[in-house]
């Protein structure tokens, strides 16, 4: 398929997602408003249609909850039984702070800052834009601020998840070893997540089993993030999430200068941060970033794609980015397969080309690894991954993710954010113009 022709799709897909006021990720596998791809889905539409991208994260805002908790799925129209964990199972109106639609518990990556910023660097009208940044501040702002003063539960200047659906790499094996520490009761529930998607494209049952546990968990405790340590089994430190907070305070920063805000307490944020990352979850042996257990301090023996995110991390040492940069290049990921970049070691055990999160490409890693590179310095390797994107989604479509060996797409079919972020690349291979805010 060529690039017109490519845009042309991605274009269809997303208005065929699209409900009039939120566009769905996917119309049969994730039939409600998910907060990353919502964040994804406005960096695509912002080259093609400036009012429909602003609608898409307003609208995500204006479920925020008063504490500043952005959750990870606002639930629509669609019936109950559509998607389990349904708006039933997650009681969000039971919780004092919660909005008036239903909503999840949890979160995810907070990629909405830059999402704002790269809409407004899109924008032809630059006083519509400002406006519109200044209409999204006060959510962006709370939303970084819960996890911040919340989610630091030691001090440590990190954010942390306390269930693998925050990370956004759900069944990631960087997960592998602190799952195993939680009990799962027999509580009974219906997955609903292999209607659509084949069983061994998906998370074993024992997984969601862990998974549905950690929810209900959480949920029991009223989501109350200070009783974390004493009462939630689950609360790790993931590199991917805190690389995306400290873009994202940086994003922040510049959205408050153009607005005439005081960009400098972002800016702090963002540096503490880099400071977290540095000091919890480089590892110096294997030269990457990986997950770190709050309570115990153990470090996850998995090197994933997650360990790449701070890349995006203007202050990183020379050394470390190197080494960073060397890894990705290897065998283990962009130098060892014909459709990279592959979510886990290519070499490691218990890689698997074709379950979630496990192995598979995926356009949103490579769209921030994309921006990771170009933040390092490295337009080649971002030229590398842009035309290999492309080239993945012009022979398989928009799905959900992809086998890293033979390119052959896997999970949902008509993937929002891989069309939408299909766009942004295609806009400008190069990276030209992609926001880097100042340091």
């Amino acid at each position: 398929m060529d690039h017109g022709r490519l845009g042309e799709a991605a274009v269809g897909t997303l208005d065929a997602n699209w409900t009039g006021t939120a566009t769905l990720p996917s119309r049969t596998q994730y039939p409600h408003q998910w907060s990353w791809d919502s964040a994804f889905i406005a960096i695509g539409l912002a080259r093609v249609d400036q009012d429909r991208a602003q609608r898409e994260l307003l609208g995500l805002l204006r479920a925020q909850w008063a504490s500043g908790r952005l959750p990870h799925i606002v639930y629509g129209d669609a019936g109950g039984e559509a998607y389990f964990p349904g708006p039933e199972f997650w009681d969000s109106r039971g919780a004092p702070d919660a909005p008036a639609v239903r909503t999840s518990g949890i979160v995810q990556p907070p990629v909405h800052a830059r999402a704002a910023l790269t809409i407004c660097a899109r924008a032809a009208d630059g006083a519509a834009a400002r406006r519109f940044l200044a209409e999204a501040y006060p959510g962006l702002a709370a939303q970084h601020r819960y996890l911040i003063e919340r989610r630091d539960l030691d001090g440590g200047g990190l954010a942390s998840i306390v269930h693998p659906w925050e990370s956004g790499t759900d069944n990631s094996p960087a997960w592998d070893a602190f799952l195993a520490e939680v009990s799962v009761p027999s509580s009974a529930f219906v997955r609903r997540d292999m209607d659509h998607v084949a069983a061994d494209e998906r998370p074993g049952d024992a997984d969601y089993a862990a998974y549905i546990a950690l929810a209900e968990r959480y949920r029991d405790i009223g989501y109350d993030d200070v009783k974390l340590l004493d009462k939630h089994p689950f609360t790790i430190e993931d590199p991917l999430f805190n690389a995306i907070l400290l873009d994202g305070e940086l994003c922040l920063a510049e959205i408050a200068r153009r607005i005439g805000r005081d960009p400098e307490p972002h800016r702090r944020a963002a540096r503490a941060v880099h400071e977290g990352l540095m000091a919890r979850l480089w590892d110096e042996e294997r030269g990457t970033f990986v997950a770190r257990d709050v309570r115990s301090g153990v470090r996850a023996a998995a090197t994933t794609v997650s360990g790449f995110a701070p890349l995006l991390d203007p202050w990183l040492p020379a050394g470390v980015r190197d080494r960073l940069l060397g890894l990705l290049l290897s065998p283990a990921f962009m130098g060892g397969c014909p459709h990279p970049v592959p979510t886990y070691d290519l070499g490691a055990p218990a890689f698997e080309r074709r379950r979630y999160w496990r192995g598979p490409t995926w356009v949103n890693t490579n769209w921030l690894l994309w921006v990771g590179v170009l933040r390092a310095g490295r337009d080649d390797i971002a030229r590398t991954i842009c035309a290999s994107t492309l080239e993945l989604l012009g022979r398989s479509g928009f799905r959900e993710y992809f086998d890293p060996v033979d390119g052959s797409g896997r999970g949902a079919h008509d993937f929002s954010w891989s069309a939408a972020l299909a766009l942004d690349m295609l806009a400008a291979p190069d990276g030209a113009a992609v926001p880097l805010p100042a340091a």
